[in-house]
């Protein structure tokens, strides 16, 4: 018998495109085991598993779709079906456990795990239904085509547009103390003051993220490919709602 974790640890390595026999000589597991893991993770391909339908949280959705328009992709599986992933980098372990329990909250029944990058976790869980769930699935970086949310998902984000403005800056984002000086009674003071930035090359999901922005009273600035958040009551909104990244 093998505990969970190193399910998931031979089932990283099996996801990295590497075969059976290589990852049973690393591990010292049975070919025979690991096809069993991957045939209880994966339905057969002969079998239609049925559509489950919307997400079984829409705010936990919402947060979800922030992080995949960010730092998530899906792709395709050789024996059919689909893996969501989405990056977290190592130095925030909150945010990988958050992204895990996200994924766990939209599809209860679906396995999640995480695979060790340089640098980063990949958090990923399969099902043949995740491009049904993210329709902004497709050929290409997200930056080179068209990113526009259909009408059920623009439902749920205005229901849940906090949720959804953390999963970008818990992406994409970032929040930061800049400082300059002031002349005070002759005297020069240094001055903090916190703003938060957001960055992602493509211009519909920069959209996306003002757009959003607007409906919450929050006022921006734009730099480019970064959306700047800088005066204290919008930070302070986005400190209540928001927060910075553990």
């Amino acid at each position: 018998m093998y505990d969970v974790s190193t399910r998931e640890r031979v089932l990283a390595l099996v996801a990295q495109g590497r075969s059976l026999n290589s990852v049973s000589r690393e591990t010292g597991i049975s070919r025979y085991a690991i096809r069993s893991w991957q045939d209880q993770l994966e339905p057969s391909p002969r079998m239609s598993a049925p559509d489950p339908g919307p997400p079984a949280d829409d705010a936990a959705y919402a947060y979800l779709l922030g992080l995949y328009l960010g730092d998530g992709c899906i792709s395709p599986h050789r024996r059919g079906g689909f893996y969501l992933r989405i990056a977290c980098a190592d130095a925030w372990p909150g945010l990988i456990e958050r992204c895990r329990e996200a994924i766990t909250q939209v599809r209860p029944t679906l396995s999640v795990y995480a695979l060790q990058k340089e640098g980063y976790v990949m958090v990923t869980s399969y099902s043949r239904h995740w491009p049904a769930l993210f329709p902004q699935h497709g050929p290409g970086k997200k930056h080179q085509r068209r990113i526009a949310l259909e009408p059920w998902q623009q439902t749920i984000v205005d229901a849940h547009p906090w949720e959804f403005v953390r999963g970008l800056i818990h992406s994409d984002g970032c929040r930061i103390t800049n400082w300059t000086t002031r002349l005070v009674g002759g005297e020069r003071k240094r001055y903090e003051y916190p703003r938060y930035f957001f960055t992602n090359v493509s211009d519909d999901i920069r959209r996306l993220y003002t757009d959003t922005l607007d409906g919450l009273g929050v006022e921006w600035t734009p730099h480019r490919y970064n959306i700047s958040v800088a005066r204290k009551a919008s930070v302070a909104l986005m400190d209540a709602h928001v927060g910075p990244k553990c």
